[in-house]
């Protein structure tokens, strides 16, 4: 994208993926939007989701490219649908419940010159305070992981270019999730990352499709699948380094009150080297599997 004469001019072909799933009354207004700033050329693909609402008739009325799911597959199942499907150098992924406003979207793909996959930071957030302690939790957690300071992990609203995508799209889960498998899949395989501060409006209708107990707890489980796939030793190390010192410092009590060796500190201390050994070759295997998606 450059400036020409006061005015953006997009040299690489964009599309728009949406997943949505009954969201009649958000797509009337916001596909507009879309064509609005980005101008009628760019390619929206909007993912129904099988919904039971209108969302299917209002999508291709506004002039979208309609792919529909024949049951509910999820969020990130039919973020993967879209962008195989997309015939754009550049993807984009928003959601269609009005929360990510298209006027945002040039701030994004500016960036794409310099960058691989762009990810807006949410500022002024509407979510509940549980999920904002959910997502600052899951961020520290990222930034261990990968070594990188993640300012929003979650955050579905990004600007990425297909070709490096569609390398990861088979490590993508079917909920949720996906965004922080792709930002933690591009942070690993070196391609450049950045976050950019977006505001996020309230959403327009109806009420998130979030579970706190079910899907907390799933993608807890999936945040720990993405850190194991990424960089085992970096969970690996602290368990091993846990059960060595609760072996070292039980040996010093039994040692200094009892004059001997137990079992338990023996267990204690080899599972401690069992853990580490596994977390070397893990993350061996890791490496392996990268240099597969590299080539």
């Amino acid at each position: 994208m450059k400036r020409v004469e006061g005015f953006w001019v997009y040299i690489m072909k964009i599309s728009i993926v949406l997943p949505a799933h009954n969201e009649e009354e958000n797509l009337g207004e916001l596909l507009p939007e879309i064509y609005q700033v980005l101008g009628e050329n760019v390619e929206i693909i909007v993912i129904d989701d099988a919904s039971c609402d209108n969302t299917n008739s209002i999508a291709r009325a506004c002039g979208a490219k309609v792919i529909k799911n024949s049951y509910n597959m999820g969020n990130g199942a039919s973020i993967k649908r879209g962008i195989r499907q997309a015939s754009g150098e550049v993807v984009v992924l928003m959601d269609a419940d009005g929360q990510h406003s298209p006027r945002e979207l040039p701030k994004l793909l500016k960036e794409l010159d310099s960058f691989d996959m762009i990810i807006g930071a949410r500022i002024g957030s509407h979510q509940a305070w549980w999920r904002k302690l959910a997502n600052n939790i899951y961020n520290m957690l990222a930034t261990y992981v990968s070594g990188v300071k993640i300012k929003d992990l979650t955050s579905g609203f990004r600007a990425m270019k297909k070709d490096k995508a569609m390398k990861f799209l088979y490590l993508l889960p079917n909920t949720f999730s996906y965004p922080s498998t792709l930002t933690l899949a591009f942070i690993k395989a070196a391609y450049a990352v950045k976050f950019v501060p977006v505001k996020v409006l309230p959403r327009r209708g109806g009420k998130s499709k979030i579970n706190l107990v079910n899907d907390g707890f799933r993608f807890l489980l999936i945040i720990m699948k993405i850190a194991v796939f990424f960089s085992p030793l970096r969970v690996f190390l602290p368990v091993s380094i846990f059960f060595f010192l609760c072996g070292f410092i039980y040996y010093g009590y039994t040692f200094f009150c009892f004059h001997r060796f137990t079992n338990m500190s023996a267990l204690l201390l080899t599972t401690s080297v069992t853990i580490f050994i596994l977390g070397l070759i893990s993350e061996q295997i890791s490496s392996l599997k990268m240099e597969k998606i590299d080539e």
